[in-house]
């Protein structure tokens, strides 16, 4: 799938799941990830909090504050403080820094930081709606990332038997080809009793040949079965959301 097909169905998504809410789909859009195992940092938060305490820059601890909270259902509430706790902190920071930038004159920085100070005061006050959404599409998310890593093991399995193959076949004329040769050498008798044993081997190549054919061809009908699955279990779990 393409960046830009994964990107389309993340808007696709988080549109369905904020039901029209504008301002939640703003902040969200830029706070949910496509593939979070791989954008959210493995950092413990207590650790990315210091870090941006120290840098000013809290995204890191933000993306993974609404992760763990999204994931731990049973912890929502200690979960939900950590978020808030989170979102005020970076909102400190960003109106100590726009209260510097505007001293030193800078209008669009002080802008900027004024437009962080909205979006962490959001994250404050929407905190549960945040989660609920986050909840949902980080789920969605996790299970088409592992339908597309089964989907990937797979094709590599495909495409190893597909080598397998190949180098069965070009071994097999490689051995032919010796075999004329050195029929070549052989008394008239050895040579019927040659072309016996050839005519075996031949036999024998067709029907591995055959049974490989036979077995792509499962293969390739498996795949197809697995992703109809697929497809009508996302569909089942768009249902489910549509009705909650």
């Amino acid at each position: 799938m393409t960046h830009e097909k994964e990107e389309e169905q993340q808007q696709t998504l988080l549109e369905e799941l904020c039901k029209g809410d504008e301002a939640l789909l703003s902040v969200l859009r830029s706070y949910l990830y496509h593939k979070p195992l791989a954008a959210i940092s493995k950092k413990e938060l207590d650790i990315l909090i210091e870090e941006a305490e120290r840098s000013g820059d809290f995204r890191q601890a933000i993306d993974k504050a609404i992760f763990e909270g999204s994931q731990n259902p049973e912890e929502r509430n200690q979960r939900a403080e950590s978020v808030r706790d989170v979102a005020s902190r970076a909102m400190r920071a960003a109106e100590l820094a726009k209260g510097r930038v505007s001293r030193e004159g800078l209008a669009e920085r002080a802008a900027s930081f004024g437009r962080k100070i909205e979006e962490y005061r959001f994250m404050v006050e929407r905190t549960d709606d945040i989660l609920d959404v986050a909840s949902t599409y980080y789920d969605e998310r996790l299970v088409e990332s592992q339908e597309a890593a089964r989907r990937q093991t797979r094709l590599e399995a495909r495409r190893e038997t597909a080598r397998d193959e190949r180098a069965a076949d070009k071994r097999e004329e490689g051995e032919e080809a010796a075999r004329r040769r050195a029929r070549r050498k052989l008394s008239r008798t050895e040579r019927r009793e040659a072309k016996k044993q050839e005519k075996l081997e031949r036999a024998a190549a067709k029907a591995r040949r055959k049974a490989a054919d036979e077995s792509r061809a499962e293969a390739e009908q498996e795949e197809r079965r697995v992703e109809e699955r697929e497809s009508a279990a996302r569909e089942e779990r768009k249902r489910a959301r549509r009705e909650r």
